[in-house]
């Protein structure tokens, strides 16, 4: 069933490396975490959400918004495949009615904040912006070449825009969602500038992300996405 309907665009990606032992604890059941090259990723990401339709019906007031989350990667064993996806540590979104709503549905951990984004274009450059206000205003900014590029196959980008599947961990239970959205193209970043206390917005097991820099910076272009409502539970 298509629960939710969107465009996800100008997806401005910090990726930094962690301990795994850090996420153990955030790890939903029958799951376990996904590297690329030996190296496990967290990544900040900010994003455009756009014309948002929920069971096939537009929201007043509620189609265009602004998203910022903090997620890692896994991978769940299912027969002879396995389903690569993404654990969300927080959503930040404006809207306090579409965190009730994701927060009841799929019992993610949606906040509200007041949200802001700037999307800036001259002839050879793109600057996208999202800021957002916790304790103080923090942002993320990403200035990139204007004209986008496909996707390389087995690259870092692919990695970390190619898990369809999105796992929750609630109580005893993990549940599991699919979104579909066809392989996105990106931009070529040239810098970045990013203004956060990880404490201060993801918690303390995250502090460390303030001492170190970076592996990774990106700019996809994103698309049209559809989420499908979960499929089952799993029960320890």
């Amino acid at each position: 069933m298509k629960f939710l309907k969107a465009e996800w665009r100008k997806l401005a990606i910090i990726n930094y490396e962690i301990n795994p032992e850090i996420l153990l604890k955030y790890l939903p059941k029958g799951t376990e975490l996904d590297f690329y090259k030996g190296k496990c990723y967290v990544s900040l990401v900010g994003f455009m959400f756009l014309n948002t339709k929920l069971l096939g019906l537009p929201i007043p007031f509620h189609r265009n918004f602004e998203e910022v989350n903090l997620r890692f990667y896994v991978k769940k064993k299912e027969g002879n495949q396995w389903k690569r996806g993404v654990v969300f540590i927080k959503e930040i979104v404006p809207k306090y009615a579409l965190s009730m709503v994701a927060n009841s549905v799929y019992k993610e951990n949606y906040k509200t904040l007041k949200m802001k984004n700037k999307m800036e274009y001259t002839d050879n450059d793109l600057i996208v912006t999202y800021s957002w206000k916790d304790k103080d205003w923090y942002s993320i900014q990403i200035t990139a070449e204007s004209k986008s590029q496909t996707m390389e196959d087995n690259s870092e980008f692919e990695f970390i825009t190619e898990h369809y599947w999105g796992f929750t961990k609630k109580e005893d239970k993990t549940s599991e969602y699919e979104v579909c959205h066809p392989k996105w193209e990106w931009y070529m970043v040239k810098n970045h500038q990013l203004e956060i206390d990880f404490k201060q917005v993801y918690g303390k097991d995250f502090e460390c992300l303030n001492h170190q820099k970076p592996i990774s910076v990106m700019l996809a272009e994103g698309s049209e996405i559809e989420v499908r409502t979960k499929k089952y539970l799993v029960q320890k």
